[in-house]
């Protein structure tokens, strides 16, 4: 099925977005494990893979349409040095996604492309209420209780 050009260039976008955030939450995950914050990094490496199955609903989407998936372009990663930055980094790119997926959304409404529309508006609820609310969970989390009593609970017991 030929797909609009428009929702095409769009799907490109979002799909250079999504796999840049599983980038991002992987070296996160992988700095998180190093620190020796191992649910931190359990939850991390979780989002990555979640990205990727955006990324690959993306690319299924896009192949439907009779398009090409772009798996080379990516976005600048923004890796933080310390767990505040790294969750304030991810907490950005989500907000990022939100915003170029509602637009995704309205792009797909005027071409009249509901089965995309309908597919982005599941990513934009994962987005949101999965990925940003526990981003902004964590940090509220860090003001709380103080950034060395939320690391300690991100450590698991040593046996």
């Amino acid at each position: 099925m030929k797909g609009d050009k428009n929702i095409l260039k769009t799907l490109n976008s979002l799909l250079a977005g999504e796999l840049s955030a599983s980038d991002q939450y992987l070296i996160h995950g992988e700095m998180y494990a190093d620190f020796g914050l191992s649910h931190l990094s359990e939850k991390s490496l979780h989002e990555s893979e979640h990205e990727r199955q955006h990324a690959r609903a993306l690319i299924q989407r896009i192949l439907f349409l009779e398009g090409t998936p772009n798996l080379v372009k990516r976005e600048a990663l923004t890796i933080g040095i310390g767990v505040p930055e790294m969750l304030k980094a991810d907490l950005e790119v989500e907000y990022h996604v939100v915003g170029e997926l509602k637009k995704a959304i309205a792009a797909c409404e005027k071409a009249g492309d509901y089965v995309t529309r309908e597919m982005l508006s599941v990513q934009l609820e994962d987005t949101e209420m999965d990925h940003a609310y526990w981003l902004e969970q964590q940090l509220r989390l860090i003001n709380l209780v103080g950034l060395e009593n939320y690391q300690q609970s991100q450590m698991k017991p040593s046996i």
